[in-house]
């Protein structure tokens, strides 16, 4: 039997899926593709199969948990402003009046 489910959008909102927001759809799904291929590295060098998954299986959840946390603490754009906030500086230091002087 298939599953069905909602991809709530509205007109002028951003995708929702299971209550992450936008871009945090695709965040998530980059790091579980990534998680995917450290599992496969972890096997393919040697080490034993309960311990990667022991490690993927905690990295994923430390993951999913996060994701869902940014989607909920910034929401759609939120965490661009914030990245963007931290780059205009605080202060700007001039060391002579010649910007402010008109010649």
């Amino acid at each position: 039997m298939n599953s069905v489910y909602q991809v709530n959008k509205g007109i002028n909102q951003s995708l929702e899926f299971k209550g992450l927001k936008a871009q945090y759809i695709w965040y998530l799904g980059a790091g579980l593709v990534g998680l995917m291929i450290l599992f496969a590295v972890l096997y393919i060098i040697g080490v034993p199969s309960i311990i990667c998954v022991a490690f993927i299986g905690s990295s994923g959840g430390f993951l999913v948990f996060q994701i869902y946390r940014m989607s909920n603490r910034f929401g759609q754009y939120g965490m661009m402003k914030a990245l963007a906030r931290k780059r205009i500086p605080k202060v700007i230091k001039l060391q002579s009046r010649g910007v402010f002087i008109k010649r």
